[in-house]
């Protein structure tokens, strides 16, 4: 006997349907992998604790991208002979001797960095304290530069280990040079060419013995109090309210901006449950203009996001909802984590305030209309308990795993009352969807044909609606699949 309801019956029969009519499509094995696994994959990686982080950092043009392609073997980075093609972080799962591991391609990391090259440097920074371990590429043939030696110095800050790669060592006579980099201080300096792969085994040998088996930074590590970032511009009030969940002055607090700089973490009882809060520095206007200090605060406050599962977002309610605050929310649903806006000083608003407020929040933060919201005092401590539920409706849809079967039925009562636009002739059809992970929920939708944007928004408007996902952003990808020839 079957224990399915007559609706999980039918939804299943609908997805079977779609599942032999995809047999017609011209598919990838990534695809069919993605198919296979009905979605599952990414969560099973995670439940494993996380495999360990690899960052790869060097000044521009010493062959980090070279690296990264002979590491996995194939062509996948992009090189070219000019420095700065690499300018985000770039993650690739990896493997060596039998260990797993994940390879973060970084741009060019430089002292005086400005403009774009300093968002390079920025995220380089970023993929340090995101890591368990550190490749170092230096130019053999040029030396230990200025900007080598910086590096050295935002490396040992960083206490991770670091295995040193002296790159570009085509023969006898460049290997000789690369020992002069024992100056560095780091160790043996591991003489490669990445172009021709010479060394690199040995290199990779000797990553592997200060790497450990699991990630014990892994941003979406399984287990224990939920991590819970407290994000916002400068003084809106992220350290009084640390101080008042934690019932002590934690934290520094001063009216001048910026007074905070390192993330203090700390575990929080708080509606029956252990929390861990992270007080992070606020994030400044214009962060390529800033030095010193601010902008090491503004590179912490990111990594403390990404290590969060969940980001409170604080906004002053007494202020105008500024661009910098829309540009804090932004960068949270960018990273993929869960989402509570927490509106501070609350209990000093006057009607009018809360009237104009509402308008402000409606015209500047309807992209974010999911996100759980909390009316608080920091100061005074009023209603901070409302946090709890927030974050817990958030967490529990940032874990949500919508059945295919259901997905599917639901994406064909859709598309059946309202079907994507005619285009030059044509109509595409949703061949097949899936919920390819969770954490931030992931959607894989095939089709026939090219999905406008405008369809997109609607369609994930319309999952919504059905399966709620407050407090979470989502993902819609849509793979276009075009019918085999016969």
């Amino acid at each position: 006997m079957s224990d399915s309801t007559p609706a999980e019956s039918s939804d299943e029969s609908v997805e079977q349907a779609l599942r032999v009519g995809l047999n017609d499509f011209e598919l990838s094995d990534e695809d069919r992998a993605l198919l296979d696994s009905d979605g599952t994959l990414d969560d099973e990686a995670a439940e494993g604790g996380g495999r360990p982080v690899v960052a790869i950092i060097g000044r521009p043009n010493v062959g980090k991208s070279t690296l990264v392609n002979r590491v996995l073997g194939r062509r996948e980075a992009v090189v070219e002979d000019v420095p700065g093609v690499t300018r985000d972080r770039v993650a690739y799962d990896a493997e060596w001797s039998g260990q797993d591991f994940t390879l973060v391609d970084t741009g060019g990391w430089e002292v005086d960095a400005s403009g774009i090259h300093l968002r390079v440097a920025e995220q380089a920074e970023v993929a340090i304290d995101l890591a368990d371990a550190v490749l170092f590429v230096v130019d053999a043939k040029v030396g230990a530069t200025d900007t080598d030696e910086a590096v050295v110095k935002l490396l040992r800050r960083s206490k991770k280990p670091v295995v040193l790669i002296a790159n570009k060592v085509d023969d006898q006579k460049t290997e000789l040079e690369a020992a002069t980099l024992w100056s560095l201080g780091l160790g043996q300096p591991w003489p490669i060419s990445a172009l021709h792969g010479r060394g690199t085994g040995d290199a990779l040998d000797a990553l592997l013995e200060v790497l450990p088996e699991k990630s014990a930074v892994s941003a979406y590590e399984r287990g224990g109090p939920r991590r819970v970032a407290l994000v916002g511009r400068p003084n809106v009030g992220k350290s009084s309210l640390l101080n008042k969940l934690a019932g002590e002055d934690r934290v520094v607090v001063d009216n001048v901006a910026g007074t905070t700089r390192d993330p203090v973490d700390e575990m929080i009882e708080l509606g029956g449950k252990t929390w861990r809060f992270v007080d992070t520095a606020g994030i400044r206007r214009r962060v390529h203009l800033t030095r010193g200090a601010d902008f090491y605060a503004s590179l912490r406050t990111q990594a403390a996001i990404e290590k969060a599962e969940v980001a409170v977002v604080l906004i002053d309610a007494e202020d105008n909802i500024a661009e910098q605050d829309v540009r804090v929310v932004q960068q949270v649903v960018d990273a993929g984590r869960a989402l509570v806006l927490a509106f501070n000083k609350w209990d000093l608003l006057d009607e009018e305030r809360r009237h104009y407020l509402e308008r402000e929040i409606e015209r500047d933060l309807a992209q974010v209309a999911w996100a759980p919201r909390a009316n608080i005092s920091a100061v005074t401590g009023r209603h901070v308990d409302r946090l709890v539920p927030g974050l817990e409706v958030a967490l529990d849809s940032w874990d949500q795993r919508v059945p295919t079967g259901r997905l599917n039925s639901f994406l064909g009562e859709v598309v059946a009352g309202h079907p994507h636009p005619v285009r030059g002739g044509k109509q595409p059809r949703i061949l097949f969807a899936t919920q390819a992970s969770t954490r931030p929920p992931r959607f894989v939708v095939f089709a026939s044909g090219f999905i406008e944007a405008g369809y997109r928004r609607f369609l994930e408007r319309r999952i919504r609606e059905e399966f709620g996902f407050e407090g979470t952003p989502i993902e819609l990808s849509v793979r276009v699949r075009e019918k085999r020839r016969r």
